[in-house]
């Protein structure tokens, strides 16, 4: 048994802010992905996925009954015939592996499930959300809910607030513009929950719950809009000033080997890199208006183009 793919993600807009009610933007990102398998005799068996799937499907078991409802049988009897979580997405890479599992599961064994072909309102949106932020706490100890809804949907999401999120559409991609968003790899993986405690704490500060309402969500927000109609020349202005903020606000947050990177790209304008999901190590985004003059700076990397502009 295979069951059904489900996609990384990546967010492009609003790590962090959308904690805090900023707006946000997260789209599919197919060149990783993830799905529930039982082994057959001639292939491998991952003792390590099937030993945290069952601690996983003890766990559900505390989640309301009122909220979602499990076929625990069929639950049971897959995870006895040694079913594993067969992925691609890197762990620990902000690229929402967690969120996938999440979503095979909820697709795999939810009864009365919401299903992605109905017509999905706000309210069924809101519940499919609470339902994987109910689910995904085993993984984080708190979740969003927002990385599991973008694979089940495998749409992009507008995030205008926590009580109202939407499919959307993105622009079409300029494959022949020299501009481009992509994945730096940091080389190391890093664990969510510490880094949303030490955001948490910060938030805590006067001076840094203002930044965060007046600066940084601003400029978010700016960044959004900027993406959706497609102004790349107002885009780059303010993801210069995001990049920016960050590097002064959110340094815990950034590979200490990447600080200086992160310096160079706002001071030559070559490129500008920000926080893929929390930061911390996975992956790291960066927009440049010249690919080519980008990958030559950062040439002792691994670069992945997600979307040309």
């Amino acid at each position: 048994m295979r069951g059904p793919l489900f996609y990384a993600k990546i967010l492009l807009f609003g790590e962090y802010g959308i904690i805090k009610d900023s707006r946000g933007l997260s789209i599919p990102y197919n060149f990783f992905q993830g799905a529930l398998k039982i082994p057959n005799k001639k292939s491998e068996f991952f003792y390590d996925s099937n030993k945290k799937l069952k601690e996983f499907s003890k766990f559900l078991r505390k989640i309301d009954h009122d909220l979602v409802k499990f076929n625990w049988g069929k639950m049971q009897k897959d995870l006895s015939d040694k079913l594993y979580f067969d992925s691609s997405i890197p762990q620990g890479y902000g690229l929402g592996s967690s969120g996938a599992l999440v979503a095979s599961f909820y697709d795999r064994y939810a009864l009365d499930k919401i299903s992605v072909v109905e017509n999905l309102n706000k309210e069924k949106l809101i519940k499919l959300k609470h339902i994987f932020a109910e689910m995904e706490a085993f993984f984080h100890g708190k979740s969003s809910g927002l990385d599991p809804l973008n694979s089940y949907l495998s749409l992009p999401i507008l995030i205008n607030s926590s009580e109202s999120i939407q499919p959307t559409g993105i622009p079409s991609q300029n494959l022949d513009g020299r501009g481009a968003v992509f994945l730096l790899d940091s080389g190391s993986s890093r664990e969510t929950g510490p880094l949303i405690s030490i955001f948490l704490k910060n938030m805590e500060q006067e001076k840094f719950n203002k930044m965060m309402k007046e600066k940084f969500n601003t400029i978010t927000d700016n960044c959004v809009n900027d993406f959706l109609k497609g102004d790349v020349k107002s885009l780059f202005v303010n993801i210069k000033s995001l990049s920016k903020l960050v590097y002064d606000n959110f340094k815990p947050m950034i590979p200490s080997e990447f600080i200086e990177l992160w310096r160079k790209g706002i001071e030559t304008n070559a490129y500008f890199l920000k926080l893929c999901g929390s930061g911390g190590g996975g992956y790291i985004l960066g927009f440049t208006q010249d690919f080519n003059k980008a990958a030559k700076i950062l040439n002792r990397y691994k670069l992945e183009v997600v979307y040309s502009l």
